[in-house]
């Protein structure tokens, strides 16, 4: 009898893969979807999996071992999806050799993400299949279903998952490992060369599939009918469909594990049956348009958001118009975003906010130097746009504008989309300082290594790029490496290179707080001594706190023992009573 074990959705998807014969894996980190790569390196020995420096680049590797022959697969989250999406739409034409699944992970709520986009949108662009399993046992065993079909029918595949379903634990059934043996090589210009003139034929030739494709879904398992009453009808899937089966026990279910192609005649013959058709799917109306323009009616987002998780009394004040007399919650105090005790990040951005200036912000930790206190960070937009986002600012405005502005960038970001900016900032005789904040990890998914780490998702040694020689590398003449907790220092570098007229960099080289397992310093206020002047709170560090009396206090509990606070005290109110280790 096989095991049977609770696993998380996204470890689900880990164990899939391995039990599907994938053989070779590329991800970047990115909530929701990180897990399933640190999952999946457990089973190493037959799979080969790595962190890449962005998403285009791991669609690119699982590619080229699809081609080879061999099962393969790429994690992203949603947005990730975007930076990948000049292979994604080349791909479609050419079609696979081994199997090839993308692995998307959408956010509906946007818990980790700065927007909520549907992957689906996507897919339907790029004209790539989309499966969406419902819970973790799903996630599995479709994971394997998928590289069946991308085989079968000569498709890449996405694999839509979302925050809810990557996150939350469900009963997975182990099973073996299947042997799949390599496909062979052929050379095949005509399928695997995107030139225009083999383009036009690959075009024709995906659009007969994917009829094939869209007439098979009509008959495929993975799209079930669960017919109870005929009053009430609903078209669901991923999940959503755990919803539907909570606030809708009595109504007839069409659950679809394929959203792309959607089976057209299991869809209208679903419909005759029942007297109203709901069809409940988050964000877009994806599946609501396609049957609508098939002249069927149905209920969606007239009374469905297109925002945010659905849930359960969700569904049974919409369509059963249930008054649930549900109590507010109480109202918790409020926690800011902030950055954690003794974030290097924290000193970057007080220098910077004595200094008043503005920064154009990325993806990162370092985006919360947004908020208050600190209120440094003025634009977010993507990975690698702060330093493009300067360069146009420069160019609109010219180098005197921009002397109250600095890009920040973490080291992870840097290398993802970070490099082709700075490029272009040298190639286009830009100026304006751009400030790497390199914390030796990537910090904000749960510190996984990168190409400027020295260690592989393998947790093998390997060659470390050395981010000021790859600036120095691309033409940049100023490149300045400082501690972040210096801050006399700091303030000093900043000032000088805002002062010169071409590019400067400025790398503010501290590890994050967290990666470093070793007892901390310990410091401690003396009420006596403090003058109650605010310096050491400005920063706004969460282990330092007030007495009623407004002198200060510091939490032993939360301190790292940065020193931070120390430094701006001029009233020797704070001090160190144990060196760390």
């Amino acid at each position: 009898m096989a095991d049977k074990v609770i696993m998380l959705g996204n470890e689900a998807i880990a164990r899939g893969a391995y039990e599907a014969g994938v053989k070779v894996s590329s991800a970047y980190p990115g909530t929701p979807s990180t897990e399933i790569s640190e999952y999946l390196v457990q089973y190493k020995d037959d799979v080969y999996e790595e962190w890449a420096p962005n998403e285009k680049v791991a669609v690119e590797v699982a590619v080229g071992a699809s081609i080879s022959g061999v099962r393969s697969m790429a994690c992203m989250k949603h947005v990730g999806l975007n930076v990948a999406a000049d292979p994604l739409y080349s791909v479609s034409y050419m079609g696979v050799n081994g199997g090839l699944v993308l692995v998307v992970a959408d956010d509906p709520g946007l818990y980790s993400s700065q927007n909520e986009q549907d992957t689906r949108m996507v897919a339907r662009a790029a004209q790539i299949p989309v499966i969406e399993p419902s819970d973790s046992a799903e996630a599995k065993e479709l994971f394997k279903t998928a590289f069946e079909l991308s085989e079968k029918f000569d498709r890449p595949f996405i694999f839509r998952t979302t925050t809810r379903l990557a996150h939350s634990q469900g009963l997975v059934e182990l099973k073996e490992r299947m042997d799949v043996p390599d496909k062979v090589y052929e050379k095949n210009i005509r399928k695997n060369v995107m030139m225009p003139g083999n383009a036009k034929l690959r075009h024709i030739e995906i659009e007969k599939r994917n009829l094939e494709l869209a007439e098979a879904a009509n008959t495929l398992p993975i799209n079930t009918v669960e017919m109870n009453g005929t009053s009430i009808g609903v078209i669901t899937s991923g999940i959503p469909y755990q919803y539907v089966k909570e606030a809708l026990p009595e109504a007839s279910v069409l659950k679809l594990g394929m959203v792309n192609p959607l089976p057209r005649k299991l869809i209208e013959e679903f419909a005759s049956k029942v007297d109203t058709l709901y069809i409940v799917e988050e964000l877009d109306p994806v599946i609501e348009e396609q049957v609508k323009s098939w002249g069927i009616q149905a209920v969606g987002k007239e009374i469905f958001t297109v925002q945010g998780e659905y849930s359960a009394n969700m569904l049974r004040q919409a369509v059963l118009k249930e008054d649930l007399q549900i109590k507010k919650p109480a109202e918790a105090p409020q926690r800011p975003p902030i950055l954690c005790p003794g974030c290097p990040h924290r000193s970057v951005y007080h220098v910077l906010n004595k200094l008043k200036l503005h920064a154009a912000g990325d993806i990162g930790c370092y985006t919360l130097g947004a908020v208050a206190p600190l209120s440094v960070v003025d634009t977010t937009m993507c990975m690698g746009s702060s330093i493009s986002t300067l360069h146009g600012m420069e160019k609109a405005k010219g180098r005197e504008y921009i002397k109250d502005w600095v890009a920040v960038i973490g080291d992870s970001t840097f290398l993802h989309t970070g490099v082709n900016s700075l490029m272009n900032m040298v190639y286009n005789h830009a100026a304006g300082t751009v400030m790497i904040l390199d914390n030796s990890t990537t910090g904000m998914t749960g510190h996984q290594d990168h190409a400027a780490t020295g260690k592989t998702l393998q947790g093998e040694p390997t060659y470390a790029i050395d981010i000021p020689a790859l600036c120095r590398a691309m033409g940049v003449k100023n490149v300045v490496e400082v501690n972040a907790f210096d801050i006399a220092l700091l303030e000093k570098t900043i000032k000088e290179e805002q002062e010169k007229e071409e590019v400067s960099v400025i790398i503010t080289k501290s590890p994050c707080v967290l990666l470093d397992k070793s007892k901390k310093p310990l410091y401690i206020a003396h009420p006596d001594k403090c003058k109650k002047c605010g310096m050491c709170m400005k920063p706004g560090c969460p282990a330092m706190t007030k007495n009623t009396d407004g002198t200060i206090h510091i939490d032993d509990t939360m301190c790292t023992g940065c020193g931070l606070c120390e430094t701006l005290c001029k009233f020797d109110a704070i001090e160190l009573v144990k060196a760390g280790e």
